[in-house]
């Protein structure tokens, strides 16, 4: 099986509800992707810290990352969550074997989340910066469907990828790009089998174990806070191909699973390298940092994915006198979860082609969004 040692990222290839903004009780500053658990729905507040939460919403959960869940009892227009903790220096530094942890969760990981057919609602968010300008937003609204909730390495090698996932685009509620240069937003012809791997934990697993697994690798992991069964666990990783990884993952002792998975590559060290377009252009293209999130919670006993998410910076290109260093997004919030026994869904996306070419089934749900100030004057300019 070809390893993936690096993560290789190329750029070829809503109704208003009432705000509840979620804050950090230390200081005041807003908390984003701090996710809200409803009774029948999941959301994240946006940059700004804001949520569509209807007033009604009574018996939900918010937590974030670094803070403390909180359940609120009755709908409040602000949540304060408080931080872990304050200061490295509080905590008592307890060593983890990570490689077990990634291990068993990679053998037996249809057996900690939910592997039979699922049937989602979506909000897919991709945005994009080309030197740090916002030239490429879309949020839409969409279906997806997943044959058993993981990246079956047969079907991907074998570019069954309907076998894997299957998207329908419902409601594209907002879509703007500003055009720049084709060497930059050029495509090619095929969905990527390292795109549609992002979407899962153990395809991100299975790379982090090839870096674990070589022989001059370095690594640590550190048990920094404990609440019940949930541990909060840091990690870092030098594999032996230069390749730096540092992360968080939340870990449910009892129930022996990965809760919530962050990691960081750094990869600006490697040399810049020399591509070409597919109209026969030549250029050098350097890479940049990126940070994976994989966010789970557990719903009428399984475990099914609340959030995956793909950020990007600093990946270059270099052509002729130009330089252009963009940055990246893409999220998806499940925001629904259903058991279904379809082996599909018709229509769907056609991936060969651009996801926003594909022709939306109409359906329209409202509170699934809040545009951030830096989204909104994007899509306000002329």
């Amino acid at each position: 099986m070809k390893p993936f040692y690096l993560l290789f990222i190329f750029f070829f290839g809503f109704f208003s509800a009432q705000k509840l903004r979620v804050v950090d009780s230390e200081n005041g500053n807003p908390i984003p992707n701090a996710r809200i658990i409803l009774q029948d729905q999941i959301i994240y507040t946006n940059e700004d810290g804001f949520a569509p939460v209807n007033p009604d919403a009574v018996n939900f959960e918010v937590s974030a990352s670094g803070f403390q869940k909180e359940k609120i009892q009755a709908f409040n227009a602000q949540v304060k969550l408080k931080p872990i903790y304050k200061n490295i220096d509080e905590i008592k530094i307890i060593n983890v074997d990570i490689k077990k942890i990634f291990e068993d969760i990679n053998k037996n990981y249809h057996k900690k989340y939910y592997d039979d057919p699922s049937l989602y609602d979506v909000v897919y968010k991709e945005k994009g910066f080309d030197n740090n300008k916002l030239y490429f937003l879309v949020i839409a609204e969409a279906k997806f469907w997943s044959k058993n909730n993981q990246y079956n390495f047969k079907d991907g090698f074998r570019k069954n990828y309907d076998e894997i996932l299957q998207m329908q685009l419902n409601n594209v509620k907002y879509l703007k790009k500003v055009n720049t240069d084709s060497i930059f937003t050029g495509k090619t012809n095929e969905f990527s089998h390292e795109y549609l791997g992002n979407l899962f934990l153990n395809y991100e697993l299975y790379r982090t174990l090839q870096h674990l697994r070589m022989k001059d690798c370095k690594y640590n992991g550190r048990l920094i806070f404990e609440e019940g069964d949930e541990q909060l666990i840091t990690f870092k990783i030098e594999s032996g191909r230069g390749i730096q990884m540092n992360g968080e993952f939340k870990y449910n002792k009892a129930d022996k699973v990965i809760t919530y998975f962050e990691t960081h590559y750094f990869q600006t060290d490697f040399p810049t390298m020399k591509k070409m377009t597919t109209d026969g252009r030549e250029f050098q293209y350097k890479l940049g940092d990126a940070t994976l999130i994989f966010d789970f919670y557990k719903k009428d006993g399984v475990y099914v994915p609340a959030l995956t998410k793909l950020e990007g910076d600093g990946f270059t290109v270099f052509y002729k006198d130009e330089t252009h260093v963009r940055k990246f997004s893409r999220e998806i919030i499940f925001t629904t979860f259903t058991k279904t026994d379809k082996k599909g869904l018709n229509p769907k996306v056609d991936f060969n082609i651009s996801i926003w070419s594909n022709v939306p089934v109409k359906e329209e749900k409202a509170g699934t969004t809040i545009l951030s100030k830096e989204e909104q004057a994007f899509l306000n300019e002329k």
